[in-house]
C-alpha cells in the first residue's frame, strides 16, 4: 500500500514555518491520521525533493538566490501553480530544511527530481546553514522570524552543461551531476533511491548501490 501526501513538510500545521503554512499535516503523520494505519506498520518512509528549492507564496525561503536566478529556475522547471498558475518561487537546495523534513518525517528513502532543470549551471549553490547577525545556524530553527531574518551560507559545488533529458541510465548521466546527487545524499544521511531527468516515468533513474548508500 503507498501513501501519497501533497504539499511540503514546511507547509505542516504543526511542523511548518508557522504562521505560512497549510490547514492540515502534509508529513507522516497526516498520513497516519488520514488512513488509520498504526504507525508500526509502516515501512520505508521516501522522502521527494526538487534538487533545487521552491515556495509558493509568502514565508522566510533563505536560499532564494537573485531574482535573475530564481526566475531562470522557474522557467526552466515551469514552477507555477498546477491548478492556480502562481508562480513559485525558486532557490538552491536547502540541507538545513531538508534535515529537519527527514528527521519529523522518519525519512529512509531519497527520490530527487528535475535534476535536469540545473543543467548549463556553471556552479550550483547548496545552502548549508544560515547566518542571523553574528550567529551560524546549521540546524533548521522554528523561529520564523529568526528565518526572515537569515542570509544563507552557501557551497558552490561544478554543474555541468549536458542535456539530461534523454538519460536512461545512471552511469550516463555528467560526472558533476551523479557528484551533486551523491553529496545531497551523504550530507542528508538517507539512501538515495531515484533520481528524475523530466517528468515522463522513463526518465526516472536508480543509483547502484554502491553509489546510493550512504555512510
Amino acid at each position: 500500500i503507498l501513501f501519497e501526501g501533497a504539499q511540503g513538510a514546511m507547509l505542516d500545521i504543526d511542523h511548518g514555518t508557522f504562521p505560512f503554512v497549510t490547514s492540515s499535516n502534509p508529513s507522516i503523520g497526516g498520513a497516519i491520521t488520514g488512513s488509520g494505519v498504526p504507525p508500526r506498520w509502516l515501512g520505508d518512509v521516501v522522502g521527494i525533493f526538487k534538487a533545487y528549492c521552491t515556495r509558493v507564496g509568502n514565508g522566510p525561503f533563505p536560499s532564494e538566490p537573485t531574482a535573475a536566478m530564481g526566475e531562470m529556475l522557474r522557467q526552466k522547471g515551469a514552477e507555477f501553480g498546477a491548478t492556480t498558475g502562481r508562480p513559485r518561487r525558486c532557490g538552491w537546495f536547502d540541507l538545513p530544511a531538508a534535515r529537519y523534513a527527514v528527521q519529523i518525517n522518519g525519512i529512509t528513502k531519497l527520490a530527487m527530481t528535475k535534476l535536469d532543470v540545473l543543467s548549463g549551471l556553471d556552479e550550483i549553490g547548496v545552502c548549508t546553514g544560515y547566518k542571523v547577525g553574528d550567529e551560524l545556524h546549521e540546524r533548521f530553527p522554528r523561529d520564523a522570524g529568526l528565518l526572515d531574518r537569515a542570509e544563507p551560507v552557501v557551497e558552490t559545488l561544478p554543474g555541468w552543461n549536458e542535456d539530461l533529458s534523454e538519460v536512461r541510465c545512471w552511469e550516463d548521466l555528467p560526472e558533476n551531476a551523479r557528484r551533486y546527487m551523491v553529496y545531497l545524499s551523504e550530507q542528508l544521511g538517507v539512501e538515495l533511491g531515484w533520481v528524475g531527468v523530466g517528468p515522463d516515468r522513463k526518465q526516472i533513474l536508480t543509483p547502484p548501490a554502491d553509489e546510493a548508500a550512504t555512510a
